[in-house]
């Protein structure tokens, strides 16, 4: 069986598109998508279109949540989430209403889009120095709590990591398919930079009691996307879009 694992789509329909065509040549049966999937100056509604069109497993993450959550004040004072809000029309607001905040697949497969205990933290990195730094394992091991599951899967931080712990848990990170570097200010201000512009995601395959990892990079039409963000008045995601850093 082979899984593609897909986490932070940020509405970059471009990269999502180059993805599910190179999943689909590597013959995967199951598609996974941790959650952030719709905020940003790309391409929201055209990017729920592709991901209805194609049979992912589907979680909410902390920012289609906060979509959701959007008051008068924010709409009207944030150009982005105004313009992500309308793009996507109620109908499918109300389809991400639905969408679970963790998943467990048998007993083997479980997935969350940040942590148990909140969406919007990094599982796998700490980032109190104001860089994405690996945590321990025991650390880790405390942050999954009782979650059991062999292989554990979590989005969020867009970036790509693969931890072997000493419970002889494997947490797979698969990186951002929509983007490739950020700057933010909660829980403190911290950026992470992959320094690449390439989409990023995983394919697992699993045959018996083997297992095998790969993280793939995915050329797309960054520029298409870069030049979207611009006309959307984002050239800071422009930026990121064309060097995958922050400045």
């Amino acid at each position: 069986m082979k899984i593609a694992i897909l986490s932070d789509i940020k509405s970059n329909v471009y990269a999502l598109k180059e993805v599910l065509m190179d999943a689909k040549n590597n013959d995967v049966d199951v598609l996974l998508n941790l959650g952030d999937s719709f905020y940003g100056p790309i391409a929201p509604k055209a990017t729920y279109d592709l991901i209805r069109q194609n049979e992912f497993i589907t979680l909410l993450g902390d920012e289609d949540r906060k979509i959701l959550e959007a008051s008068l004040d924010q709409l009207e004072n944030n150009d982005t989430l105004r313009y992500v809000y309308n793009d996507l029309g109620d109908e499918v607001l109300y389809w991400i209403q639905e969408l679970p905040f963790e998943k467990l697949i048998g007993d083997d497969f479980y997935m969350i889009h940040g942590t148990y205990q909140d969406d919007s933290l990094y599982m796998l990195e700490d980032i109190s120095s104001g860089k994405a730094v690996l945590r321990d394992d025991n650390k880790i091991l405390e942050i999954l709590d009782d979650i059991k599951s062999k292989f554990v899967f979590c989005g969020n931080s867009c970036t790509p990591r693969c931890v072997n712990l000493s419970s002889g848990q494997v947490v797979i990170n698969p990186g951002s398919v929509g983007i490739q570097a950020l700057s933010k200010e909660e829980p403190n201000k911290h950026i992470i930079e992959n320094n690449s512009i390439e989409a990023s995601y995983v394919i697992l395959t699993i045959d018996d009691e083997k297992y095998d990892i790969e993280l793939r990079k995915v050329a797309y039409d960054f520029e298409s996307a870069a030049l979207k963000a611009s006309a959307n008045n984002r050239e800071d995601w422009a930026n990121v879009l064309r060097t995958g850093k922050v400045n």
